[in-house]
């Protein structure tokens, strides 16, 4: 039986512009691939752990030298498993909060036409993102659902999640919630085994530097853009309504006590005595120094996120509520990134006969390709690329990737902190077509991932080259700088 959304993606399909058309073909063939080949993306972990340990004993490493770097390194990450964790946990207590949804509301009033709504949320999303991606995925959910329920506009919903959806592919490594340059930066995060390669490498190399902030403004505007050119006309915009999407959710802070036990849950006065016990801490850490640079620190960081976001829903039941609706958010994080700390070990501790590691061998293999540092980037930014296709992990990539791609960068004299951002940049950009992180935005938005990758494929396939060529060209700019030891 034909059922509305089937009617709806016909008429669309008849009735559209040669354009969409095309959109809309190219983005049913990629989403006809995935649901038919792509498996979840713990599998993929699991094959890079084969797949690394295979290289090991190829390499000539002993069998159960692999077996115990493996297990030795599984747990090697747990400190920065659940900081990362705590990220997602953080931006989403305080996306969530009574305030901050108070301000989306208002937010949602800004657009005026459909197609503005959709860049309008493209480019909050990106912005949000450059403080904390937790923050940027569920604000941005909450945004469009918002947008969504106004009467006199039509919103095309697939869209408009996919703008939502643009902090992740684009513009969150960029910011101060980037893991790998967060990690570089935090001495007591950075593993043993990397701290000689790369040393301690501060914001100021990283995402302070101007030419950094070239490559956000010139991706900003080239998201927004392709936002704008490839969001359906109001005639063939698609609706929540026209998907079957319910807007109608019950609101964290519409909760009331049931029992005289309950006061304590729904009163400040706990969550006020924290804070001010917190304060002198505050004080101390921030009084001196770039306040951005304190919180490079990833304990600081949550630390201050989670304060923040206990403060801003004021009552201990209202923080708790949106503690735990946050949890489904963080799983895939817990789960793999113990699998990551086995595999940077196995690259980085089992040796063969003449005493090379894997990670050695591989960074040798970089300084080959490489002539000058311009092309060192590419091939930096094309690999990333490639792997982050497969493991969409950020932070727990990196640690697989950095000891041979800064090896290699020591070895050819790259700038450190522009080859942590050129790995950031490309790392994040195959997360448009793989859903791995989109699973928060599309708990909230009640999509399905192919219901956006149509959309978030052309940004990938747009943002590729210019964002590669642009970031091979700053790397020239840099001047080499050897390790900082803590």
């Amino acid at each position: 039986m034909t059922t509305i959304p089937d009617t709806i993606h016909a008429r669309t399909a008849a009735t559209a512009a040669p354009r969409e058309n095309l959109l809309v073909r190219l983005s049913q063939v990629m989403v006809a691939f995935a649901e038919r080949w792509f498996p979840d993306a713990y599998v993929f972990v699991l094959l890079a752990a084969i797949l690394v340990a295979a290289g090991a004993l190829l390499h000539g490493g002993e069998a159960v030298s692999v077996s115990r770097a493996f297990g030795d390194g599984f747990w090697s990450l747990i400190p920065f498993t659940m900081q990362m964790a705590l990220v997602a946990v953080g931006g989403y207590v305080v996306a969530v909060s009574p305030p901050v949804a108070r301000l989306m509301r208002r937010a949602a009033s800004v657009p005026r036409t459909g197609r503005s709504a959709v860049v309008f949320v493209g480019v909050v999303s990106i912005l949000l993102s450059l403080v904390n991606w937790g923050v940027s995925l569920i604000f941005s959910g909450l945004l469009v659902r918002e947008i969504a329920c106004r009467t006199d506009i039509r919103l095309d919903y697939r869209a408009a999640g996919a703008a939502g959806y643009l902090g992740l592919g684009f513009g969150f490594t960029l910011g101060i919630s980037s893991s790998a340059a967060q990690l570089q930066a935090t001495p007591a995060s950075i593993p043993a085994s990397l701290m000689p390669i790369t040393g301690v490498i501060s914001f100021y190399e990283t995402i302070l530097t101007w030419q950094n902030l070239l490559v956000i403004g010139v991706g900003t505007l080239l998201s927004a853009a392709i936002c704008h050119f490839t969001t359906p006309s109001d005639a063939n915009a698609v609706t929540a309504s026209d998907l079957g999407v319910s807007l109608a959710e019950a609101r964290i802070e519409d909760q009331r006590p049931t029992r005289p036990g309950d006061f304590l849950e729904f009163s400040p006065i706990l969550t006020i005595l924290t804070v001010v016990l917190a304060a002198g801490w505050l004080y101390e850490t921030f009084r001196s120094g770039n306040p951005l640079i304190t919180l490079s620190g990833l304990n600081t960081y949550n630390f201050v996120f989670l304060l923040l976001g206990a403060l801003l829903h004021w009552r201990p039941r209202s923080f708790l509520t949106s503690f735990s609706h946050a949890m489904p958010s963080v799983a895939g994080v817990l789960l793999q990134f113990p699998f990551y700390g086995g595999i940077a070990y196995m690259l980085t501790r089992v040796k063969n006969a003449s005493g090379a590691t894997l990670s050695d061998t591989i960074a040798h293999g970089f300084v080959s390709l490489a002539h000058d540092t311009g092309t060192f980037s590419a091939i930096v930014g094309l690999y990333s690329a490639t792997l982050g296709f497969f493991i969409p992990s950020a932070g727990g990539k990196w640690v697989i990737e950095a000891p041979y791609v800064m090896k290699a960068a020591n070895e050819i004299g790259a700038h450190l902190g522009w080859t942590v951002m050129v790995y950031n940049i490309a790392e994040t950009l195959p997360n448009f077509i793989n859903p791995f992180w989109m699973l928060p935005l599309l708990g909230v938005l009640g999509l399905k991932s192919k219901d956006l990758i149509g959309y978030t494929s052309m940004q990938f396939f747009i943002h590729f080259p210019i964002v590669m060529i642009l970031t091979s060209y700053l790397m020239t700019t840099f001047t080499y700088a050897p390790p900082v030891m803590p």
